[in-house]
C-alpha cells in the first residue's frame, strides 16, 4: 500500500470518528433520579427534549404502574401547561401510614396551553411530581411515556429494557429501586426537602444537578472524541504530504 493510500485511509477513519463523536446521541424522555430507595418518597423529574426540527412538543403522557402502585402522587404546576390525571381502582387496596388506599393515579397528561409555551426544536422541559411511598421491593419501575408533536406525530417511549440486552429504540423512562437502608432518614421529610416550591414550573435542585451532570459528561466525551479525531486528521494529512514528497512503495 502506498503512502498516499495509507494517508487517505487514516484521514477517512479520522473523519468518521469526528462525525461519530460530534453527532449527539438520540435524546430520550428520561426520569431523574435514576435510582431511589425502595419504599421511600422522592421527586420524579421527567425530562422531555424536542428532537424534531420542524415541530414542537405539545403534549406529554406519563403512565404510572398499577401492578406496583404508588399511593401518593402530587404534581408541580408547569408554567404555560395544563394537566389532567386518570385514576385506577385497585383490585386490592394498599395499606399506608395514612390508611388504606384503593385508588391511585395511573396517568398524568400535560398539554401546552399555546404554541408559544410548547417545547420548541432544540429545547427541553422538565415536569415534576412528588411520589411515594415507592414500591417496597428492589427492582425497576418503568413509566411509559407518549410524546405528541405539533404536526400530529406521537412517539411512544414504552419499550422496557431487558437485562443483558441492548437499549431499545424507544426506552421507557425507568427508575431503579435499591434496597432501603436501615435507619435511613424519614421518607416524608426527605421528600419535603427535595421538592421545589409549587407553581415555579422548574425542576428541583437535586434533579437539575443530576441532569446537568449527565449532560456535562456527554459534552466531555464529545470534546474528547473531537480531540482524538483531530489528531487522527493531522496524522492523515501528514501521511498524504509524505506520500506526495517521497517515492511510492507497495
Amino acid at each position: 500500500m502506498s503512502r498516499t493510500t495509507r494517508g487517505i485511509a487514516v484521514l477517512g477513519a479520522a473523519l468518521t470518528g469526528v462525525i461519530a463523536f460530534a453527532l449527539p446521541a438520540s435524546a430520550h424522555v428520561t426520569v431523574q433520579p435514576k435510582s431511589a430507595a425502595a419504599g421511600s418518597y422522592t421527586t420524579l423529574s421527567f425530562k422531555i427534549p424536542t428532537e424534531r426540527d420542524d415541530a414542537s412538543t405539545t403534549k406529554l403522557e406519563i403512565q404510572f404502574p398499577t401492578d406496583t402502585p404508588i399511593s401518593s402522587v402530587t404534581i408541580e404546576p408547569h408554567l404555560g401547561w395544563s394537566y389532567q390525571v386518570a385514576k385506577t381502582k385497585l383490585a386490592e387496596p394498599i395499606k399506608t401510614d395514612d390508611g388504606s388506599v384503593s385508588e391511585v393515579i395511573s396517568q398524568i397528561t400535560w398539554t401546552a396551553s399555546s404554541a408559544d409555551t410548547a417545547i420548541k426544536p432544540g429545547e427541553f422541559a422538565v415536569f415534576n411530581v412528588s411520589a411515594g411511598p415507592l414500591p417496597a421491593q428492589a427492582g425497576t419501575v418503568a413509566f411509559k411515556a407518549l410524546q405528541t408533536y405539533s404536526n400530529g406525530e406521537v412517539v411512544r417511549w414504552i419499550d422496557v429494557a431487558q437485562p443483558g440486552q441492548d437499549e431499545p429504540e424507544h426506552p421507557a423512562p425507568s427508575l431503579t429501586l435499591t434496597a432501603a437502608a436501615a435507619g435511613g432518614a424519614d421518607a416524608h421529610g426527605a421528600s419535603a426537602a427535595s421538592a421545589s416550591p409549587a407553581g415555579t414550573g422548574t425542576a428541583d435542585t437535586t434533579a437539575s444537578h443530576s441532569v446537568d451532570s449527565s449532560d456535562g459528561t456527554a459534552r466531555g466525551l464529545g470534546i474528547a472524541g473531537l480531540v482524538v479525531g483531530l489528531i487522527g486528521i493531522g496524522a492523515g494529512v501528514a501521511a498524504l504530504r509524505g506520500g506526495r514528497g517521497g517515492t511510492t512503495t507497495s
